[in-house]
C-alpha cells in the first residue's frame, strides 16, 4: 500500500457553502486525503496539506452519494436544502427539501451498507438548535424532549434520527451536531453567508433601518462559523466519545435580537463613518415560523467534557472582523 493510500479519506459533503468552506479550510491544513463535493465549485485554501480532490457534484442524482463517499474513513454532511435567501425556511410541500435534508442522508445510509467497508466510517451530520421545539429552560441541555415546529427542523430530525440508528445497527459510526445560528467573521467570503447576521450587516452598510419581527427581546446563541468548523474537526478527533448521540454546539451566551441589531447598526456605523442606520419593529413577514418567536440558547458543556472544544471568537470581535470584510469588498467593488 503506498503512502498516499494510508491516509485517512475525510469527504465533505456540501463543501461549496459557508460552513463547508470553514470545514474545508481547518481540514486542509491536515496530511490527510479530503474529498470536497458541492453543488457549486470549492475554494481549496492556498498552501493545502491535504490531498484535495474537489469535486462539483448533484448529489440528488441516481448514485451520486455512493460515488461520493466510495472508500471514505469519515463523511462529514453538510448539505441543506432551504427557500429564500437569507433564512432557513422550507414548504411542508418543497419535495426537493426533503430529498435533499432527508433523502441524501437515507442514500448515506445505503451506499455505506452495500460497500460493506471494513470499519464502519465516521458520519457527521450537521443539525439545528431548533430542533428541539420549545424548551421552558433559559438554556437548551440536551435532556429536553425534543418537538420539532417547523418543516425544515422535522426533515433534520429525521436525518439525525437515521443516522443513529444506522449507527446503533453498526452500518457506521454516527453523531449529529445541532448547531447554534451561524454567522461568518468575513474570513471566506461574505456572500456565502445568507444567515441573519450578515443579511443586517448589508442593510446596516446601505443606509437601510434594521427591521426586528418583534420587540427584540427574543434570545439568539449566536456562533461564529470558524468556531463551528473546529467543533466538526474536535467531533472527528473524538470519534469513539462522540458517536451514538447528538450534541449542543453553541457558545451558552445569550444575544437579545434587539441587541444584535443595534451592536451591528453601531459596529457599520465605525466603519463607515456614517450615523448608525435604526433599528424598528415591524410585523412578521408571511413566511415568518414559530421558531422565529422563542429563545434559542445552548448548553455546550457536555460536548466541551467530550472533546476539548470550545468557542474562541467573542461576538463583538466576529462583527468587527466581519464589517471590516464587507467594507473591504465595496472598496474592491468601487474600484
Amino acid at each position: 500500500m503506498g503512502k498516499s493510500a494510508a491516509k485517512q479519506l475525510i469527504t465533505v459533503l456540501g463543501a461549496s457553502g459557508l460552513l463547508g468552506t470553514a470545514v474545508t479550510r481547518v481540514l486542509a491544513e491536515r496530511p490527510v486525503r479530503l474529498r470536497l463535493v458541492g453543488r457549486r465549485p470549492t475554494a481549496v485554501p492556498p498552501g493545502a496539506r491535504a490531498e484535495i480532490d474537489a469535486r462539483e457534484v448533484d448529489l440528488t442524482g441516481p448514485g451520486a452519494v455512493a460515488e461520493a463517499i466510495a472508500g471514505s474513513d469519515v463523511v462529514i454532511h453538510l448539505v441543506a436544502q432551504i427557500s429564500g435567501a437569507s433564512t432557513w425556511r422550507v414548504a411542508a410541500t418543497d419535495p426537493v427539501a426533503e430529498r435533499v435534508n432527508v433523502g441524501l442522508v437515507h442514500d448515506i445510509v445505503e451506499a455505506i451498507r452495500r460497500q460493506r467497508p471494513e470499519k464502519p466510517p465516521l458520519v457527521l451530520l450537521a443539525g439545528s438548535m431548533s430542533q428541539v421545539g420549545r424548551s421552558t429552560s433559559a438554556r437548551i441541555d440536551g435532556s429536553e424532549v425534543d418537538q420539532p415546529l417547523t418543516t425544515y427542523d422535522k426533515q433534520k430530525m429525521a436525518a439525525e434520527r437515521a443516522i443513529l440508528a444506522a449507527g446503533e445497527e453498526g452500518v457506521l459510526r454516527g453523531a449529529a451536531l445541532r448547531l447554534a445560528t451561524l454567522y461568518t467573521q468575513g474570513l471566506d467570503s461574505t456572500d456565502l453567508d445568507r444567515g441573519v447576521v450578515s443579511a443586517m450587516m448589508r442593510r446596516a452598510f446601505t443606509g437601510e433601518p434594521l427591521t426586528m419581527w418583534h420587540d427584540g427581546t427574543v434570545n439568539r446563541d449566536l456562533l461564529c462559523v470558524d468556531d463551528a468548523a473546529r467543533a466538526f474537526v474536535a467531533a472527528l478527533d473524538a470519534a469513539e466519545a462522540v458517536a451514538g448521540r447528538s450534541w449542543l454546539i453553541g457558545t451558552g451566551v445569550a444575544t437579545s435580537i434587539a441587541e444584535l441589531f443595534t451592536t451591528i447598526s453601531k459596529v457599520v456605523a465605525t466603519t463607515t463613518g456614517e450615523p448608525p442606520v435604526p433599528v424598528v419593529s415591524v410585523p412578521p413577514a408571511e413566511h415568518s415560523v414559530p421558531t422565529d418567536l422563542l429563545d434559542f440558547v445552548l448548553d455546550p458543556s457536555a460536548f466541551q467534557r467530550a472533546t476539548g472544544w470550545a468557542p474562541r471568537v467573542a461576538l463583538l470581535d466576529g462583527l468587527d472582523r466581519l464589517a471590516t470584510a464587507f467594507a473591504r469588498g465595496s472598496a474592491r467593488g468601487a474600484n
